[in-house]
């Protein structure tokens, strides 16, 4: 019965694939025109994973992912009245948070080898934990925190946010084949400083 109902049924006309103003779109539109209200919706909403990728670009350091992170939304507070609904808006929040962080970073530059010794493990917390995967899990953020900064940035939006090398050169001011010889270099690192973790185990 299943099997002749399944083939005498004929599907609908398939869903139209809804327009790029997603889910949040009647909220950037409000927020856009100066509803506040609809901008403290879209923060809540968001703000976890803009800290998430803040937080990963600046090594682990909290306190300037925080600072980031605000910035990063008054940016946005700021910019939502040219926002055009080209792109879903979590793509068009996420890209001006990731542009503030580096932004940050580019003003650092020249400072970038002052972080990349233990210090920057003060950073990241130590949880007592059980289970090899979530130890795993921490090692590899640690490890992560202490590369030199833009090596780390570079490792951060093309290995985690999927970055291509010309976008990442364009907003980091390098050529795209030093953005190359830093992802490189990251994971190099990264191998080494993992290596010697598990040593220590």
């Amino acid at each position: 019965m299943l099997t002749s109902a399944v083939t005498e049924w004929t599907p609908a006309a398939p869903v139209a694939s809804p327009p790029v103003e997603d889910l949040d779109g009647p909220l950037a539109r409000s927020a856009g025109c100066g509803d506040v209200t609809a901008f403290e919706a879209l923060y809540r909403r968001h703000s976890g994973r803009v800290h998430g990728v803040i937080l990963r670009l600046v090594g682990g350091n909290a306190g300037r992912a925080e600072d980031l992170t605000q910035e990063a939304f008054v940016r946005a507070w700021q910019a939502l009245p040219s926002y055009r609904f080209e792109s879903a808006f979590t793509t068009w929040l996420h890209r001006l948070a990731v542009n503030t962080a580096l932004m940050e970073i580019r003003g650092r530059a020249g400072n970038e080898d002052r972080e990349t010794d233990d210090t920057a493990l003060e950073h990241i917390p130590s949880h007592d934990t059980a289970g090899q995967r979530m130890r795993e899990q921490i090692d590899l953020e640690r490890a992560v925190a202490t590369l030199p900064e833009r090596a780390r940035a570079v490792l951060v939006l093309h290995d985690i946010e999927g970055w291509k090398h010309e976008e990442i050169a364009a907003e980091l001011g390098m050529a795209v084949g030093s953005s190359k010889a830093q992802l490189h270099r990251a994971r190099n690192l990264l191998r080494t400083r993992l290596g010697e973790a598990h040593e220590r185990d």
